[in-house]
Formats: C-alpha cells, structure tokens, sequence
C-alpha cells in the first residue's frame, strides 16, 4: 500500500478543502409576482414557471 511520505500541514490540507465550504442560495425571481424562488422551479406564490401557469395554488 502506497504511504505518505510527509504529513501535510494544516494549511495545505486547509487549502484543498476551501472549496468544500457550504455556499449561499443562488435565487431567482419570479416574473409575475416578483417573489424570490429556486431558479427552475415552479412558483410555489403564484404557481408559474417560465410565465406560464403551471398549478393552481389555493
């Protein structure tokens, strides 16, 4: 089995993982009602995607 030769540093091993880091919501808006969704999802306020209706919300 292949071994390392030298122990990484903690700021090599912390350079690697900086991508690992949780990232914000990237959020659309909505072009009827203007409320901020997932972008392509369907508008759980309005019920539309794209400017169509998709389903009726009560």
């Amino acid at each position: 089995m292949a071994e390392p030769k030298k122990r990484l540093t903690k700021s090599r091993s912390g350079n690697r993982r900086s991508h690992i880091a949780k990232k914000p919501n990237q959020l659309a808006t909505c072009q009827k009602c203007k409320s901020k969704i997932l972008p392509h999802h369907v508008c759980p306020v309005c019920g539309t995607y794209k400017g169509e209706k998709i389903i009726e919300v009560k």
